[in-house]
């Protein structure tokens, strides 16, 4: 039984106005470390993020859907970081670890927003390298400006409503007690377990809905790259191979790292692992993952390199 259960068998029904997230506070001689830690890893983020949005849209090189997608993603990554980590901040140093209802209501909606958006950004990111590898020709026609548009659209729209069913889906429950989230920001799973009725029919919707955006956009992804790998085996020149492996090698290393930590948080059975190993997967893909994009692409991609190299021969010898 819950402790929202027991709170409701008990007779305790006081609405619950706030939420108290725990966080890492099992470790408060840690604290003022830890908040120093996790603010160097969410400038690197602002930054890096920012830098490659804004050097994707100044060279006229990386006008391309490659980087078009590149540049939503590290909106992407932005956005969801911000929307975990400045709480997390606050609450490393403050006494007063409270969220309001509404507060979590809201950050539980944009963080799924996000995170959904991502998820199916990936797959449309997987699909573009599979027409520039496998259908060449075909390209341009495709992968038009309209296209890239309406398919970042398409990855909104479905984190838009996959929000909406998941964050009903949680709030639509009775919380009259227990408001301790064993979580450092608003996550479904935690607040399941706070609610004051059976969460057997919300958990069966979280894993319905969890498994469709992922596996959904993973059959995308693993088709594209099944059929990326097939051409690029076919390929006579290992300068060909070689060029097309570098393209493709940051993606896919990205979304092993992303999906696996998402997997591991939504997907596995109810209460197969602690809440330190929870929290300690979520920070992976809210925190570091989107520190670790804009280096993962910059690092491993030689046009994005060039580009970076372009940019401080200009600033440095602007003559």
């Amino acid at each position: 039984m819950t402790p929202g259960e027991l709170a409701l068998t008990s007779g305790n029904h006081t609405p619950v106005t706030k939420f108290i997230l725990l966080g890492f506070s099992n470790y408060p001689d840690l604290q003022e470390l830890l908040f120093g830690a996790f603010l160097l890893i969410y400038t690197i983020t602002v930054v890096g993020n920012l830098g490659m949005m804004a050097l994707i849209l100044t060279d006229s090189r990386l006008h391309s859907p490659m980087y078009f997608f590149l540049s939503i993603l590290s909106f992407l990554d932005i956005c969801y970081s911000s929307v975990v980590t400045p709480k997390l901040l606050i609450n490393f140093l403050a006494s007063d670890k409270s969220i309001s209802f509404e507060g979590c209501v809201a950050q539980l909606t944009f963080f799924v927003i996000h995170v959904t958006a991502e998820s199916f950004l990936l797959a449309s990111m997987a699909y573009d390298r599979f027409m520039a590898i496998c259908q060449p020709l075909h390209y341009g026609s495709v992968m038009t400006k309209v296209t890239c548009l309406q398919l970042v659209a398409a990855s909104y729209a479905f984190g838009g409503a996959n929000s909406a069913i998941q964050t009903g889906n949680v709030f639509a429950l009775p919380f009259c007690g227990p408001n301790q989230v064993t979580h450092y920001f608003c996550d479904i799973p935690p607040l399941l377990r706070l609610a004051c009725a059976s969460t057997a029919t919300a958990e069966v919707v979280l894993y319905i809905f969890s498994a469709l955006v992922t596996l959904l956009p993973a059959t995308v992804i693993l088709t594209s790259y099944s059929l990326i790998l097939t051409a690029i085996g076919r390929m006579r020149t290992a300068a060909g191979r070689e060029k097309a492996l570098s393209t493709c090698a940051s993606h896919f290393l990205a979304i092993a790292i992303f999906y696996g930590t998402v997997v591991f948080t939504y997907v596995q059975p109810h209460g197969s692992s602690g809440d330190t190993n929870g929290q300690v997967v979520s920070v992976f893909y809210t925190i570091i993952i989107p520190m670790l994009n804009p280096f993962i692409y910059s690092l491993r991609n030689k046009e994005v390199k060039d580009a970076l190299q372009r940019k401080f021969r200009i600033n440095i010898f602007p003559c």
